[in-house]
């Protein structure tokens, strides 16, 4: 039971984390800030008095990386949706090795 509660709340985490990254650097949530004027890009552009850093990270070629995090976070998710009951069998523990390796040894029959 708490191993797939574990693999539910990993897919869940994954699916929130992906739709944040995906939506963030495009400022699709209103009230959270500007992507290039937020207070920790502006405090280290300042203390390394590299104003750089603030326009490398404003440019779309970051924005499009953060982004493409994001949309692998989601596919990481749906894989895990698709391969749930492997998830669960992998966190239970050596029952999962066992079965593979029964599994994939073929079966030797010798005639005589």
């Amino acid at each position: 039971m708490i191993e797939k509660l574990t693999v539910v709340f990993f897919i869940i985490l994954f699916l929130l984390l992906g739709a944040y990254l995906i939506l963030l650097p495009w400022n699709i949530f209103y009230g959270v800030g500007s992507w290039e004027q937020n207070y920790l890009l502006v405090y280290i552009a300042q203390k390394t008095d590299l104003p750089m850093v603030q326009k490398a990270v404003a440019s779309n070629w970051v924005r499009g990386a953060v982004t493409g995090l994001g949309v692998l976070n989601i596919v990481i998710a749906f894989w895990e949706v698709a391969h749930f009951n492997q998830s669960v069998q992998m966190l239970r523990g050596s029952d999962y090795k066992s079965e593979n390796i029964k599994k994939s040894e073929p079966e030797n029959r010798t005639e005589h």
